[in-house]
């Protein structure tokens, strides 16, 4: 039987493009997973690991205009919206490459013998060492930063991790250009091609995550297209982590002092948000709390407004066009829901941006209105009214975990006058991996203080697949006990040879 082909469409029409691949049989994964592993003792020298990442960065910046040009002919993104992505997707694998040269994230620990300790202290060395090869499963929405050269790739690089990335089939041409610059980036160093392995289909993602030789895995995705991976690596005879972002509803508290101070701020500043990339982000503000009263309604104007002169756009693929259609329907349909401007199909191929609103008393009982506290993928929000604070927290208490929460507040809340904002981050902060004040979630930085997940089912882990910390999802720790010095890591050597940051007998060195 024949691989099935692997097209690449133009989401503008729905129409085919070209055969960019065939999707791997059980076998083609085979031999990409060890052709990964071969290649994982490359990645042992740091210096040339950190040259890599920074060579890969050149190329892809090289290589900018025919990368763009080629993702937005599959997913309608637009070239300013790609061109700003891929610079972002350089920019991280730079600063993993120096955060590869500084060292710190090996967390070397060295204790000397300390007889006088209740037990006594052997002598101990800690450090992090790579955990093996990386299964990646690219994200539809962003084809570079989330995808083949994107964070889950660069950190498991950094780490040390070899990578196999299961391409996602929105973007099959763009996966394959990519790869071929990231590989020729690792040959330019001595590192064999398989470093990066790359495959395609549906059951090549599943196999993938059982294969005995991968180590570790990140997704970015559906809720059941995670959950179902999730549980298949838990289901192992040696289970993996697997690090996943699965989804979120990303809510927004606005105070009735802030509405009444800047409501029509607030309105426009919302607008931007939820239909920002087509509303096609992962942190997009898919509930919004607003009060009743003249400032709710003033920010409710205004979203209106803005929402009513943003122009249809065409979501990634028409699966998901069909999909946005029927859930935005079916939303509207429920009792007391409104649609002050209507979303829904925009056209043939394109999609049009709106939001709901709903009294938030629906939604602080069980029942069918517990639909509007789902994601819903694109250019859409829900807009509950809420008559006092109890209202909120009945609300709040029935959310998911998330990956973002923001509050906006007034001028004398933020200063700490009332106490309501410090009320508010307190009922907000068990419910998400970063909270937002005075600001919108979309749009996530890359620095070492970033935090991108969230309690379950924003994320299957505590960790992030965005910033610095992002690399310890690939590594685990190993000490050392009484071991002579000359058979030791040379990072855990006394005389630290290779001048890593440590903590050494209890005080930090750098």
């Amino acid at each position: 039987m024949a691989a099935a082909p692997v097209w690449s469409v133009d989401p503008r029409t729905g129409k085919q493009r070209e055969q960019v691949a065939v999707e791997a049989t059980a076998e083609e994964v085979d031999v990409a997973v060890r052709a990964a592993r071969d290649a994982a003792s490359a990645l042992a020298d740091r210096t040339v690991r950190a040259a890599f990442l920074r060579t890969a960065a050149d190329l892809l910046e090289e290589a900018k205009d025919h990368l763009v040009e080629a993702a937005d002919a599959e997913t309608a993104l637009g070239p300013v919206r790609l061109s700003g992505e891929l610079a972002r997707t350089c920019y991280q694998l730079r600063a993993f490459a120096d955060m590869v040269d500084e060292g710190a994230f090996l967390g070397i620990v060295i204790d000397h013998p300390d007889a006088s300790a209740t037990p006594p202290v052997p002598d101990l060395r800690r450090y992090k060492i790579p955990l093996g090869v990386v299964a990646v499963y690219s994200a539809s929405n962003f084809p570079f930063a989330f995808s083949v050269p994107g964070g889950d790739t660069a950190s498991a690089l950094a780490a040390g991790c070899p990578v196999v990335v299961k391409a996602h089939p929105d973007h099959p041409g763009t996966s394959e250009l990519v790869a071929s610059v990231l590989r020729r980036a690792a040959v330019r160093h001595g590192i064999p091609e398989g470093v990066l392995g790359l495959v395609h289909g549906f059951d090549a993602g599943v196999e993938l995550v059982k294969h005995p030789l991968v180590a570790g895995a990140g997704f970015t995705g559906s809720i059941r297209g995670g959950r179902a991976l999730f549980d298949a690596a838990n289901a192992r005879p040696v289970p993996i982590p697997f690090h996943g972002e699965l989804g979120s509803l990303n809510p927004v508290v606005v105070t009735e002092a802030a509405a009444a101070e800047r409501g029509e701020q607030i309105g426009t500043g919302l607008a931007g948000s939820m239909t920002l990339g087509v509303g096609q982000f992962c942190v997009k503000p898919g509930l919004v709390l607003a009060p009743e009263g003249a400032g709710g309604d003033r920010l409710v104007k205004s979203l209106t407004e803005a929402v009513s002169n943003t122009e249809s756009g065409v979501l990634l693929d028409h699966r998901m066009r069909d999909n946005f259609v029927a859930g935005v329907r079916e939303r509207a349909a429920l009792p007391d829901v409104d649609a002050p401007v209507t979303p829904g199909a925009g056209g043939e191929h394109t999609v049009s941006a709106g939001f709901l609103t709903v009294p938030a008393a629906r939604l602080a009982a069980e029942g069918a209105h517990d639909l509007l506290l789902e994601e819903c993928f694109g250019p859409v929000t829900v807009v509950a009214r809420y008559a006092d604070d109890a209202e909120i927290t009945a609300v709040l208490s029935r959310l998911p975990g998330n990956l973002t929460a923001t509050v906006q507040l007034s001028s004398d809340e933020a200063a700490g006058e009332s106490g309501r904002g410090v009320e508010l981050l307190a009922e907000l902060t068990p419910l998400a991996g970063r909270v937002l004040v005075d600001g919108w979630p979309t749009g996530v930085a890359v620095a070492p203080a970033q935090h991108h997940g969230g309690p379950y089912p924003a994320t299957t882990s505590t960790s992030t697949s965005v910033g610095g910390t992002a690399v310890e999802r690939w590594l685990r720790p190993v000490a050392y006990q009484n071991t002579p010095e000359a058979l030791l890591p040379p990072e855990l050597r006394d005389d630290n040879p290779l001048g890593l940051p440590r903590r050494y007998d209890g005080r930090l060195q750098h």
